[in-house]
């Protein structure tokens, strides 16, 4: 009897298991067309950003982190916390040129984000960049392509290491990019923060609660996440001016 009642029980969690894993893909599948969607009103909003005048130039490399796609309004984004932090610590109004594309792989960086860096002399650059050639990982080419991307970033630039993707193979991906990364900006005395280890520390709270309904881009509690990672950093920087 006590077979039989434990056989039973088994199959009810595992269907309750089973239709929780399909809700959640239905659920993820709905909000990676959500903030599809909302990547063009993300775009503008930046863009417009860039026109403005600012006594301190505050430039992002990126993707669609730095874009803000997973908050809830563009400003959300670590870049959008970021500039509100210089503005509040200098009392200085902020131009910010946020040169990220959604999708962004460290080519298409280099292709379309370092012409547009190269018009400009900013006071405070940051680069958080690298996570979308995970899933096609090849080692050699994004040690190469890292490289001619810091290359051509101010020596002042702020490097920010691949954030946790807390599992595997994600997560063991990231750790080679980031060996890869940190070895070419300390050959070129660049400055890293760990986004890496910040990010893993939030562990199964950061899970649950630090990530947008598609389960890979922050939400708002996310982004502020990645903004304290830069923080000191760009605090220091500010120092200097």
């Amino acid at each position: 009897m006590e077979i039989v009642i434990s056989a039973a029980l088994v199959m009810v969690v595992g269907s309750a298991i089973g239709l929780w894993a399909r809700w959640l893909v239905r659920r993820r599948g709905l909000w990676r067309i959500r903030l599809a969607e909302n990547i063009p009103a993300n775009s503008k909003y930046w863009r417009e950003r860039k026109k403005l005048p600012g006594e301190v130039l505050y430039v992002a490399i990126g993707d669609s982190a730095a874009q803000g796609i997973g908050a809830s309004r563009p400003g959300h984004s670590y870049v959008g916390v970021l500039a509100q932090g210089i503005r509040s610590r200098t009392d200085r109004t902020v131009r910010v040129a946020n040169l990220g594309i959604s999708g962004a792989t460290l080519k298409l960086a280099i292709e379309s984000e370092l012409p547009q860096l190269a018009k400009l002399d900013p006071d405070i650059v940051t680069v958080c960049i690298g996570a979308n050639d995970i899933a096609n990982f090849d080692e050699s080419r994004f040690e190469r392509e890292i490289g001619v991307l810091l290359d051509a970033v101010p020596p002042h630039a702020i490097v920010a290491d691949l954030p946790s993707f807390y599992f595997l193979p994600g997560q063991k991906t990231a750790r080679v990019a980031n060996r890869l990364l940190r070895a070419a900006a300390a050959q070129r005395g660049l400055t890293v923060v760990d986004l890496h280890r910040l990010t893993d520390r939030q562990g199964l709270w950061g899970i649950t609660t630090q990530f947008a309904g598609d389960l890979f881009h922050p939400n708002d509690r996310g982004y502020r996440v990645w903004a304290a990672a830069f923080e000191p950093s760009v605090a220091r920087r500010l120092a200097e001016l």
